[in-house]
């Protein structure tokens, strides 16, 4: 199989394959514009157990679980794209399709605030899902809904959900085309009752909900609970921090194919999100005839926006596997990436239920996956550039929404320069 081109990347394409991916990955009812047409509807009944509409929302990963914490960052980071890079979406012909990702992400956290103290924060059991090999139409694993409240609190996902509603509502409350105001002002008014109820109701998610503690465990609440800034109030402190940590970033461990590394577990979410914050930073520099001063060297934004693209490049192709690690993108790309419901037959294609036991088989099929998840962006290659295409690695082969939400607006930003 010949590699993925070195010089020169589409990003368009890739631009284009990743809002597909978000299709992939949706919970409930699809709607008639559905473009991925091997997923089919899923989890109709989310929520009944407790007699709330959970129904919809995104898949956070490789598995049938719903998540509130990684679903709201999902939702805040594509809002923010929006916000940043909205234009630069429109000229690419994208933006309603970003637009859609993001809507579908806010309309199942709006109903998962069910009332003005009560946040429903996942769905599912992820233990249970984990020793199940299914589609999402077919699974029959515990569809289980867990809520935080004053008896249980958690200020954590509570902001976060807050900040994914509110930036939401930012998205939708312009006049132009895709606006709706109605809409922003409906998505505002949840943002201001979670953000009261963090701000009362102090907790960490995985004390609430101990389900969650091995797979989305929280490392505290924000500093911005606490009603005020740091350094008396003054924005140049995080404004410090900022530039300190994108110093160390730039100035940061690279394999010797050049990836930023930062973590052994599906280093590519970390690139992704710290590349969105350079690009976007880079344009904010820019725009005040600035430059990051790190140490004595002084980094002109087009030198940061040079770092961020020689870093989406490797990620589509230019490294020593000459391997594209977004699936669907180039010549060559992971076929066996860690995925329940692209790894099976389409429900499509094979309408008939698929147990549990009959999908371990296909697990353990070689061969590529019977469909490609256009768009997922991988865990991604090890310390040496080294990557295994391989099913049951899911530390190198898990796609998630939070890893592919970032690169749309990198890749709106270097697309539109």
């Amino acid at each position: 199989m010949p590699g993925c081109e070195t010089a020169q990347h589409d990003y368009a394409v890739a631009l284009s394959k990743s809002l597909l991916y978000f299709e992939a990955q949706r919970s409930g009812r699809l709607p008639p514009t559905q473009r991925v047409r091997w997923r089919g509807h899923s989890a109709l009944n989310d929520g009944a157990d407790h007699g709330v509409d959970l129904t919809g929302g995104y898949y956070d990963s490789g598995d049938n679980g719903k998540f509130g914490f990684p679903m709201a960052f999902t939702v805040t980071m594509l809002s923010w794209v929006v916000v940043e890079h909205g234009t630069r979406l429109a000229a690419a012909g994208e933006l309603g399709h970003t637009l859609e990702a993001v809507r579908w992400g806010a309309d199942y956290l709006a109903r998962a605030h069910a009332a003005p103290e009560t946040l429903y924060v996942q769905v599912g059991d992820g233990d249970s899902d984990h020793k199940c090999w299914e589609r999402p139409e077919d699974m029959d694993t515990p569809r289980n809904s867990y809520m935080v409240n004053p008896s249980n609190p958690s200020s954590d996902v509570a902001a976060e959900t807050a900040a994914a509603l509110a930036a939401a509502a930012v998205v939708f409350s312009t006049p132009a085309p895709g606006g709706d105001r109605q809409y922003a002002s409906t998505l505002l008014v949840h943002a201001k009752q979670l953000f009261e109820f963090a701000k009362n109701h102090r907790g960490l998610y995985q004390n609430s909900v101990p389900s969650v503690r091995s797979f989305y465990s929280s490392s505290g609440d924000e500093l911005i609970l606490q009603g005020k800034l740091p350094n008396d109030g003054h924005h140049a402190h995080l404004r410090s921090n900022l530039e300190n940590f994108l110093c160390n970033i730039v100035q940061g461990r690279l394999t010797p194919g050049g990836m930023l590394y930062m973590q052994n577990w599906e280093n590519n979410q970390a690139v992704t999100s710290t590349m969105f914050v350079l690009v976007t930073y880079a344009d904010h520099l820019a725009a005040a005839r600035a430059s990051l001063q790190c140490g004595g060297v002084k980094l002109p934004p087009a030198q940061l926006v040079s770092f961020a693209r020689a870093q989406v490049d490797y990620l589509l192709g230019k490294n020593p596997m000459r391997m594209s690690y977004m699936v669907g993108y180039g010549n060559r790309y992971p076929l066996q990436p860690h995925h329940r419901g692209a790894s099976l037959p389409s429900i499509n294609s094979k309408p008939g239920k698929i147990t549990c036991n009959e999908g371990s088989d296909y697990f353990h099929r070689p061969g590529p996956n019977s469909n490609v998840i256009d768009g997922a962006i991988v865990g991604g290659p090890d310390a040496n550039d080294h990557y295994n295409d391989s099913r049951g690695n899911y530390v190198q082969g898990e796609p998630s929404t939070y890893a592919v939400a970032p690169i749309v607006g990198v890749l709106a930003r270097l697309l539109h320069r």
